[in-house]
């Protein structure tokens, strides 16, 4: 019955979501305010609806009921109650069900702002939202429905249903398969959420923008409107990617946080867009520029979205991360080719009202150097983009090679993958542009510029970024591609503290207030500016971890009898003992090993690397053993053991040199991102807009 109860509310929510959408679409062409209120109304309906859904599936999750085919693969009687919380993400129909209540969330709390100056948009805004928001309750109706039950026919066989099949009874299984061991690392119960709400929250600005294309509103209205809403939604896209690196590093035992796994990629690629239009929609509030491509970027990271959400669930590609194969790759596939070619629709016909009234006067211009970087981000998407889609292309021409025989030799149908090298020698050169106009943009004027008054700017800072790479040679660095890596870092980080002591001082001088007191009512007074150079500072903080771990990691493996020894660079390290015992409470068994660690010869204390196995998925898990410093990570691996009378046993040791600096940086750029978001006191209001038709419907 609880089954039921939460299926039926699911289905009352698509219904309500098309009623809203058609509504609001009656309403628009009509203009009629009881039509657009009454879709409005549909929208808020729909959260608390999906709250009893997802409240019915975490039910059904807690008290163990086995007979929900949902709960019976990804919960086991062993599994704590945080973790049987937590599975309502854990598997595909459970995910698409937590998608939808936050797509809600997000959508249901837009349509409570005000709305008196902008009310021509509201139809359009519920319109897109309530698409999307149906699009992803059909596939968890039709296709992925998690309250399905388990049964068993006259046969004997096992059948999953939602509706009882004829002449079958009900099964209760006595436990479950339980969560991926790899899924139930801290990391994993963050990971994720963020990463749908990062997601769910593009589709709002998305909504604006489609809505400003159908009304033809060309101004930065809808911009302005959506600022906060963008950057939260990249806010959580970032926090995302930044947990699934360090659940990476911690769980899946290679030493690496970022593997260029096709699913890492997909969640990359919105970012990616995401970014770039954050950065370019500046232009188009202060300078009425780059509408065409603000325009773009958003779509873009709209469909890169829904595709990111495909390739995750539809099995197209084999990965860590991805669901099992799915019957949503077709319908996943036409919604993003439906979406895609109405918005590029709707951009044509607007294109020409897009077209900016002012021109580009200077290459060294602020706004010429922010077109630059949307160009570095686009470059690096379509790397990303074309070493996702090849494999699938090249194993899809496998079909015409089969139907034509004389271009069998040609279309072989196998199936060629771009490993960690292509990404990292195609993107390296784009990143290192990027990283120079962190430190190049902000010394930049508006308007005119030229490279002379742009060095009088940059050469303090530059010249005492020098410093860095001289020092780095100094401490024997060698590799000409990390002496530059570094010298980008330190400009950045000197261009960014200029900017702050410049500012800082004018204010001390004619408010006279300390420095530090200066700094704070800076950032308090233009909390966007001043939030985006401590963002600059945690990407830098971020890149140095990235260079250390990249260039400068090393490795070595080697089976060693009890007392034996293993060294790499300063660090020696020295098999203690093993352990092997089960937790049964648990449902797993866990060989753990003691490893004492030596630097220079000076002993600094024990590592517990151990690999735990998990009866109930028949999984194991590598646990590593880290010794983390400033300076860098000894990550220790139990590979293999041999039996406890033996004593032997199989280690990798890597050395991952800064490697905690990316996940410094990765606080600062967070924090960085909430001061830029935070509203400043002192906002200017933008200018009225005109009165739609609908609003004076409304007054008449």
């Amino acid at each position: 019955m609880i089954a039921n109860f939460g299926f039926g509310a699911l289905v009352i929510t698509f219904l309500v979501s098309l009623y809203g959408a058609a509504a609001a679409f009656y309403g628009a062409r009509k203009n009629s305010p009881a039509w657009i209120e009454s879709a409005r109304s549909a929208m808020l309906l729909t959260f608390p609806l999906l709250t009893l859904v997802a409240l019915t599936l975490i039910y059904l999750l807690v008290s163990a009921s086995y007979e929900v085919e949902y709960v019976a693969s990804v919960t086991s009687n062993s599994m704590p109650f945080y973790l049987r919380v937590t599975a309502l993400w854990g598997g595909q129909a459970g995910s698409l069900i937590f998608w939808s209540w936050t797509m809600s969330a997000f959508a249901s709390a837009v349509t409570l702002r005000n709305w008196e100056r902008d009310r021509e948009f509201l139809p359009w805004v519920i319109l897109v939202s309530l698409v999307t928001l149906a699009f992803f309750l059909l596939m968890s109706i039709l296709v992925e429905n998690p309250f399905e039950r388990i049964w068993q026919i006259s046969t004997g066989s096992i059948v999953v249903s939602m509706f009882q099949p004829a002449g079958s009874v009900l099964v209760f299984p006595s436990d479950g398969n339980g969560l991926n061991p790899l899924l139930r690392h801290p990391g994993m119960i963050i990971h994720p959420p963020m990463l749908y709400l990062g997601f769910v929250s593009f589709v709002i600005p998305y909504a604006f923008a489609i809505a400003a294309l159908v009304t033809g509103r060309t101004d930065d209205r809808w911009i302005r409107i959506t600022r906060r809403w963008t950057l939260v939604a990249w806010l959580f896209l970032s926090l995302g990617l930044v947990l699934g690196g360090r659940w990476a590093y911690d769980v899946l035992g290679w030493g690496g946080y970022w593997g260029w796994d096709p699913v890492e990629i997909a969640a990359f690629m919105p970012w990616l867009t995401g970014t770039a239009f954050l950065h370019s929609v500046v232009i188009q509030e202060k300078r009425n520029m780059l509408k065409h491509w603000n325009m773009v970027l958003i779509i873009l990271t709209y469909d890169l979205v829904i595709f990111g959400t495909f390739l995750t669930r539809s099995g197209v590609l084999s990965s860590v991360h991805a669901f099992a194969q799915s019957a949503i790759g077709p319908l996943f596939f036409s919604f993003i080719s439906l979406t895609f070619v109405i918005s590029l629709a709707l951009l044509g016909r607007r294109w020409g009202e897009l077209k900016a009234n002012v021109q580009m006067t200077s290459l060294f211009s602020r706004e010429a150097l922010f077109l630059v970087n949307n160009l570095l981000f686009i470059g690096i998407l379509v790397v990303c983009f074309w070493g996702v889609i090849f494999p699938i292309l090249s194993e899809a021409l496998g079909f015409i090679g089969s139907a034509i025989p004389a271009l069998a030799d040609t279309f072989t149908g196998q199936k060629v993958t771009f490993g960690p090298p292509y990404y990292e020698r195609a993107t390296a050169p784009l990143f290192a542009g990027l990283l120079f106009l962190m430190g190049v943009a902000p010394l930049a004027a508006w308007r005119h510029s030229t490279a002379k008054t742009l060095g009088r700017a940059v050469w303090k800072p530059g010249l005492a970024s020098l410093l860095v790479p001289v020092l780095a040679y100094l401490l024997d660095v060698r590799h000409w591609a990390a002496l530059l890596a570094f010298w980008l870092c330190g400009f950045v980080i000197f261009v960014t503290l200029y900017e702050f002591w410049r500012a800082a001082r004018a204010r001390q001088r004619s408010q006279g207030e300390s420095l530090g007191l200066a700094l704070w009512n800076l950032a308090g007074r233009n909390r966007r500016r001043y939030g985006g150079y401590i963002i600059h500072l945690g990407v830098v903080l971020m890149a140095l971890g990235i260079i250390g771990i990249e260039m400068f990691q090393t490795e070595t493996q080697g089976t060693l009898a009890r007392g034996g020894e293993l060294t790499l660079g300063r660090y020696t390290v020295v098999y203690n003992d093993l352990a092997v015992f089960d937790l049964l409470d648990e449902g797993r068994n866990v060989a753990r090993s003691v490893v004492n660690v030596y630097q220079d010869g000076q002993y600094v204390g024990d590592l517990y690397p151990r690999r735990d196995y998990y009866y109930e998925s028949q999984q194991p898990m590598t646990i590593p053993g880290v010794r983390s410093t400033l300076e860098d990570d000894l990550y220790v691996l139990l590979v293999d053991w041999q039996p406890i009378s033996t004593q032997g046993a199989t280690f990798k040791v890597y050395h991952n040199p800064l490697v905690n600096w990316l996940w410094l940086g990765g606080i600062v750029f967070i924090l960085g991102t909430l001061v830029a978001a935070w509203p400043d006191p002192e906002e200017p209001l933008p200018a009225p807009a005109r009165l739609p038709a609908v609003e004076a419907g409304v007054q008449s």
